[in-house]
Formats: C-alpha cells, structure tokens, sequence
C-alpha cells in the first residue's frame, strides 16, 4: 500500500466513532478542486510530521487497539491500489471498524470489498450530474462504472453517504435536482462547503471569483429525495 501519511486522531472522518485515518496516493480523478492535489499527483510531502510506511502504521495500530474503534481509508483513491483488499483484511484482523473513501471509479474493487464483509462504512463521493461527470472530475469517465458504484453501495446492508463538495461556477442548483433524481432513496447525502485554501488547479479560482451557491436553498430543494440531507 503507497501510504501519503495518517491522522492519529479523528472525530468527525468517521461519523460516531474516535478513528484514525490513513491518506493513500494516487488517483484516477484529476477535480480541480481537490484539497488533497500532493495525494492527486503522487508526491511524498503530503505531511512531513506524518508516518508514511505500511510497517509504521500497523505498528501504531496495534499499540491503541484499546483506544481507537475504527480506521478510515482515504485519499487519493484507495480502490486503485493494487493491494487495497489485502491492506484491509489487515486491518479487520486487528479487530477495527473500518470505513472507505471512494470516488465510484471501481465498482469491481467495490463490489470485492462488499462481498468479503470487509468494511463497515462507505462514503462516496458524487461530483456532479452524471452528464457533467466527465467535466468536473478533469478527465474522461466512464459513467456506467459511476452509477454501479452507487447502486452496490444502495443495495448492500453496510452503513453509507454520499456527498458533494459544492462549488460556486462548476455547480448549479439545477444539478443538485438531476442527483437527488439519480440518487433517490439515498440514507444520507452531504452537501460540503468549498474551500479555497489548497486545491488541485490554480485556474479554478477565475471560475469561482465573486461567485456563490445557496447551500441551504439547495437543501432544502432535495431534502424530500433523501433520507438526511446536511450541510458541512
């Protein structure tokens, strides 16, 4: 596993319970709004105070076993590595809740992932329309792979959400109906705030000058389609 560094403490990357979490690098999306543009491009200097090999974190795990309840897998996109499976089973092994960042790009990792029983928790993120997937996500996806994701993660029994980073002059509310649409009967659905401190491509920030989006409008727009609609 290609390991970008970990979080010893989280309380909010693993909803109700106290986790650490592990940043893999490299991914199959280039969104220009990434805030995690070290862990897009494969650099090593994603957090220098940060531990960043395998052996490292698995020996941190086992010395809170008695402290943490659960490690989140994010990145990057973890289902594109090679061992991600493997890395896992590791994990559970130790006897932690685990929970998966995704961006959808391998439904067949998913669905691997969700026949083992292997994580308890999954978040995945929707960019956009699907229409408009290709556009945001900065390179060319395939849809068809984007909406099995979404459907395994509906129809499987594990614990999930989706959510949105919301950005002013990529998104409009017109796009939020075509998700609630697409998505409807979701648990839960996340609306994020975006923020411009570090993102993937520079030149993002022509298109949001002196723009803005409703959040709560939005919300309130959708909130019939899901189970819980949020703002965070």
């Amino acid at each position: 596993m290609i390991i970008g560094g970990f979080q010893k403490l989280t309380l909010i990357d693993y909803p109700g319970k106290l986790a650490v979490t592990v940043f893999t690098i490299g991914c199959s999306f280039r969104c220009p709004f990434c805030h995690n543009p070290e862990l897009v491009v494969g650099t090593t200097n994603f957090a220098s105070s940060q531990n960043n090999s395998e052996k490292e974190f698995f020996e941190f795990l086992k010395k809170r076993k008695d402290k943490l309840q659960g490690v989140c897998i994010t990145g990057g996109e973890p289902t594109i590595q090679a061992d991600i499976i493997e890395f896992i089973k590791k994990v559970k092994k130790l006897g932690f809740l685990v929970k998966l960042d995704t961006n959808g790009s391998r439904p067949d990792v998913l669905k691997k992932i969700i026949d083992l029983k292997l994580v308890d928790y999954i978040a995945m993120d929707i960019k956009n329309q699907i229409k408009r997937y290709s556009e945001t996500a900065g390179v060319k996806i395939d849809e068809e792979r984007i909406k099995l994701s979404v459907d395994l993660i509906m129809n499987s029994k594990i614990a999930y959400e989706f959510r949105t980073t919301v950005v002013p002059g990529i998104h409009t509310p017109k796009d939020f109906l075509e998700i609630a649409k697409w998505i409807k009967g979701a648990h839960v659905y996340w609306l994020q705030k975006y923020e411009e401190t570090k993102i993937l491509d520079q030149n993002l920030k022509k298109k949001t000058k002196n723009k803005t989006i409703d959040l709560e409008k939005i919300k309130k727009s959708i909130e019939n389609f899901f189970g819980k609609v949020g703002i965070r």
